[in-house]
Formats: structure tokens, sequence, C-alpha cells
């Protein structure tokens, strides 16, 4: 089952004092690349997290991002009474003002207020855990319908493959013909006497020199090995890639072979559609 590396997932998790959101999203990449932004306080589990999502995802540029909104009275700010007093005291002697306005200065001064760092609540990390686990399933499953495309388009280009691929063996007769009457004009064009034996000797080894059928045959090969890898259970980006590479060099050695321009017309068509499925295998898992 082909899977994309392309994918989005999204948990909200709403708790008494707070909303937390977990995002994340996936794109293409030769490796496995967690970005990650946690806050601070949930910072000492940001390793266990990033492995959890490391075992499901495998493979992709990866960002996770974990938002964090207060919506209850809860909050880690607190006033700093005693440095407040102090500015107070000292702004009442530089200016003439009553309470409120002393208090609406002194509060904006340095450390007027403390930040309370929290502590990792063992059940609130473990409801965290699972929002992660719910958003993981969620860009799987975006993953597969993208790859069940992907699989759909490799499939049709694998079948246009072969069909000009079927081409080029109805063309080769052509092309043989067309090699054999154009060194025969030449031999003639010399008006020199040639020995028959010694010429078909000639042309037999001019021929094999230029013969494509074992290029044919390792393409189709290599068709059939790229159809079953589509089958497999595992997605394996990678090894559809290597596969493409092998395609490759059997479609140029053709075309390099060929030498006759009806058939390297169908090589181009080939090129072109193998460029377009080795770039979609870019970006399969």
């Amino acid at each position: 089952m082909i899977q994309s590396m392309t994918g989005y997932g999204k948990t909200i998790l709403q708790l008494p004092a707070k909303k937390i959101t977990v995002e994340i999203k996936s794109l293409n990449s030769k490796n496995l690349d967690i970005h990650s932004r946690v806050p601070s306080t949930y910072r000492e589990k940001e390793l266990e997290m990033r492995q959890k999502i490391s075992k499901s995802l495998v493979r992709g540029k990866v960002d996770f991002n974990l938002y964090v909104e207060i919506t209850g009275e809860e909050t880690n700010n607190k006033i700093n009474e005693n440095v407040v007093k102090g500015y107070m005291t000292q702004l009442s002697s530089v200016v003439d003002a009553d309470e409120i306005e002393l208090l609406k200065m002194a509060i904006k001064m340095p450390d007027s207020l403390k930040t309370e760092r929290d502590e990792v609540d063992d059940v609130e990390f473990q409801q965290i855990y699972e929002a992660i686990e719910k958003a993981i399933e969620s860009i799987n499953n975006y993953r597969k319908d993208e790859g069940a495309m992907i699989e759909k388009d490799f499939i049709m280009r694998s079948k246009t493959l072969s069909k000009l691929l079927d081409q080029v063996s109805e063309i080769d007769p052509q092309r043989i013909d067309m090699v054999k009457e154009r060194l025969r004009k030449a031999i003639s064009e010399l008006k020199e006497s040639v020995d028959e034996n010694r010429f078909e000797q000639e042309l037999i080894y001019y021929l094999e020199k230029y013969d494509i059928t074992e290029e044919i045959v390792r393409l189709k090969n290599h068709l059939n090995y790229f159809n079953e890898a589509l089958q497999s259970n595992i997605s394996n980006g990678k090894k559809l890639g290597f596969i493409c590479q092998e395609m490759g060099r059997e479609i140029n050695t053709i075309g390099s072979k060929s030498n006759f321009a009806p058939m390297q017309q169908v090589v181009v068509q080939m090129k072109d559609e193998l460029e377009k499925i080795k770039e979609q295998s870019l970006n399969v898992l």
C-alpha cells in the first residue's frame, strides 16, 4: 500500500483550565527530520513525544507543534508584592499621584510579575499523549488517501510505458530492415565487388551491436517488479526510486542503440513518462 509523506493531523484537548492543541504536519524528505515547538512547561517530556512521532511517521520533514491556551482562572504569572510595594514607595517620592496611579506605574516595572513553573502532571500528560496519538492517526489517514491517488497515477503511467515499449518492439523490424538497406546502398555506391558471405558476417556483427532485445526484456521485468512493489503491504519510496533508475538505464540504452527516428520519438515519450514517475516517487513514504 502506497503512502505519501505529505500529511496533516490536528487534535484539540479541552481541559478544565486550558485548551491544548496538537498539530502535526509533514512534507517529503529523504530521512526523518522532526522540528518541534513545545511550551517550556512540557519541555521535559519533549523527547518522549518526539520518540512517539518518529516511531509512527518513519520518514519525512515533520513539524510538531503543541499550543496551550489558558481558559480558566489558572495562571503561572504571580504579582511580586514586595517588589511592587517597593516601586510604589520610590515613585511616591518622585511624582504626586494616588495609589491607583502608582500601582499602574509599578506593575509595568521589571520583576513586578514572577512566573511560577508548573510541574508536568502525569494525568494531564497522559491526555496529551493520547491527543498526539489521535493526531498521528489523522496524519496517517491523510497519507494513505494521498498515497492512493499517487498509486493510481503510477499504475496509469506504468501501463503507458508498457504500451510504448510494445511500440518499440513493433518498430524494431522496420529499423533492422532500414539498417540492412542503408548498408547495401553504401556498398553499391562504392561500386566494388563484395564477398556476399563476408558481407553477411559483417552485417550480423553490426546488427548485434544495435540489438535491443535484452533491453526490452529487462525493461519489461523492471515494469513487472515496479507493479509488484506497488502491491506490497509496506510503502517503500526508496525501492520504487531504485527500480526507476534501472528502467531509466534500459530506456537510455534503447535510445542510444535505436539509430532510427520513429523509435527515438517513442523513446522520448518513455523518458517523459518515467520522469513523472520519478517525481512522484520522491513523495512516497
